[in-house]
């Protein structure tokens, strides 16, 4: 049955009857009560702030020690589903990346599939960032996944400074004009102790 079917049948009910189906709906599925939850008061950073946990505990369990990418993933999927701003959906992709990293940097390198989640998620965060505008916001957290990642295999380090180098590529050329006298101006990506990210 198509969306076309059920606004068919939906129309045949009279209000109150609709309105008791929803009512059944908010009790029983969890993602139509946060739905409607999010309708009735549009709270987005409290939103934000629960899918962020989220998130957190696919890599950082509050029991045992297993990463869970899916419910990461699928944390970002629901939040965007839910009409979130682009602002706040870049920002949970861009966390999703970097609790990755420091998950990583915390226990040691883990596997191509891991790192080939975070690349992917690394790339839609940028593009949706630069779609509406925003990277010189996320620019300096953008920039300092590049760096913590410098010790990491599988080519993950030079994927992502790659993909850096073409979303920034306008502030990289921008920065070295401005400071190319002193030979300034060239983003550190290797470093991972330097917490200042320019040279």
């Amino acid at each position: 049955m198509g969306l076309t079917d059920i606004k068919k049948e939906l129309k045949k009910l009279d209000k109150d009857k609709l309105v008791d189906l929803v009512a059944d709906l908010y009790k029983k599925n969890k993602s139509v009560k946060e739905f409607f939850d999010f309708y009735v008061n549009p709270n987005e950073r409290g939103l934000f702030n629960k899918y962020r946990d989220k998130v957190f505990e696919a890599f950082y369990p509050r029991r045992g020690y297993n990463y869970k990418l899916k419910d990461g993933k699928q944390a970002i999927s629901d939040f965007k589903k839910l009409g979130a701003s682009a602002d706040l959906l870049a920002d949970l992709m861009l966390f999703y990346v970097e609790t990755g990293v420091k998950f990583t940097n915390d226990f040691g390198d883990i596997d191509e599939n891991y790192y080939s989640s975070l690349e992917k998620t690394y790339v839609q965060a940028l593009t949706v960032m630069k779609k509406e505008n925003m990277l010189d916001k996320f620019a300096d957290r953008a920039s300092k996944v590049v760096s913590d990642t410098s010790g990491i295999g599988w080519g993950f380090h030079d994927y992502l400074a790659d993909v850096y180098a073409d979303f920034y590529s306008d502030f990289i050329d921008d920065a070295d004009k401005e400071d190319e006298p002193e030979e300034k101006g060239k983003l550190n990506l290797v470093d991972n102790d330097e917490k200042n990210h320019w040279l």
